[in-house]
């Protein structure tokens, strides 16, 4: 591409793609160059991106929540371009998107053979690991779908924290983690193509932010069932109302009736986590309740969940959720209470 070409970013787009992921990319990427200077000078600018919507077929359809989308171009008629932008597309949780996308996958191989940059925002993700493009490679995505991965793409390293992966960018492949973080590559894809300036006045015109935190302090635990190991089953029915009395691994072992070395082993072969890691999640899931509603003090929430030592749960609490359980508490608690900021 030469310096005065105007690089082409497509945004791919399906019936289950999320509307405000594709439209708030397709706006902001659109308007570099000229909102900015608008808002500035009153004087409107030249757009210094191409920015194309593209889907497998031609005509319009309806997306998720039953939105409109009129792609510009098909895959097939748009074949050569800078960066592709898989847009979240919803999938359950527990289901991976098998030959559900088939067109779109080759494509997307055929886009990054050609020295494409392949992104993804949110459950995009499932399709560049469906076309390969993430084997042995690290991935950020929506933290709800790491057991899926887990489970499903052995060969990805899930980063379920991460907000934007770009340890393979000089490979041709970013991936952006859940919903929102669609703001964050837009502003990397902005300082890629056009420079950081234009990144900065665009964050400025959008009133965009980065997700310094990343993505820890919004995830949540899964706490899905299973029900292929009954035994494992009903000891994860049980611990959710008794994950704050003592030992509680050692009171799942004695009823489950196998040895802890058994006991640990399917339990993790299950969950995807050690018996007292799982313990842990669900003490820091209701802390997190807890601390969000401002009416308990941190020691007293340390205690209620089952930690006898304040200074140990502080740790723990910063290690898994990524802040500290103040920091946690002035960040969401203005929203649990339906305060102003």
């Amino acid at each position: 591409m030469s310096r005065d070409a105007k690089a082409t970013v497509a945004l791919l787009a399906a019936r289950e793609s999320t509307p405000s992921v594709l439209y708030g990319l397709y706006d902001v990427l659109a308007s570099v160059g000229t909102a900015y200077p608008d808002m500035t000078t009153g004087e409107v600018g030249e757009a210094l991106l191409e920015v194309r919507i593209v889907a497998a077929e031609a005509g319009s359809f309806r997306c998720f929540g039953d939105v409109l989308i009129e792609p510009h171009a098909t895959m097939g008629e748009l074949t050569r371009v800078d960066a592709v932008v898989v847009c979240d597309m919803y999938t359950r949780i527990d289901t991976p998107p098998r030959g559900k996308y088939r067109s779109e996958i080759d494509w997307l191989r055929r886009m990054h053979a050609q020295g494409a940059l392949i992104c993804s925002v949110c459950s995009g993700s499932l399709l560049l690991a469906e076309a390969g493009l993430l084997d042995g490679r690290e991935c950020a995505g929506h933290w709800a779908y790491r057991d899926l991965f887990r489970l499903q793409y052995p060969r990805v390293k899930y980063r379920a924290d991460s907000i934007l992966r770009l340890d393979s960018e000089a490979d041709g492949v970013v991936t952006a983690g859940g919903v929102t973080a669609w703001q964050d590559l837009a502003l990397h894809l902005i300082s890629r193509y056009c420079g950081a300036t234009r990144a900065l006045e665009t964050a400025k015109v959008y009133l965009l932010a980065g997700h310094e935190d990343g993505q820890l302090p919004f995830a949540m635990m899964g706490r899905r069932t299973q029900t292929a190991d009954g035994t494992i089953g009903a000891c994860q029915e049980w611990i959710a109302g008794h994950y704050a009395q003592v030992n509680p691994v050692e009171a799942m072992t004695k009823r489950s009736g196998l040895t802890p070395r058994t006991f640990s082993r399917r339990f993790r072969a299950a969950t995807g986590r050690l018996p007292i890691d799982y313990v842990h999640a669900l003490r820091i899931e209701q802390a997190k309740r807890l601390i969000e509603q401002e009416a308990t003090g941190l020691d007293d929430v340390a205690y209620q969940v089952g930690y006898g030592d304040p200074t140990f749960f502080r740790r723990l609490f910063k290690r898994e959720v990524g802040l500290t359980p103040a920091a946690y508490r002035r960040k969401f608690s203005a929203i649990a209470c339906g305060g102003e900021t």
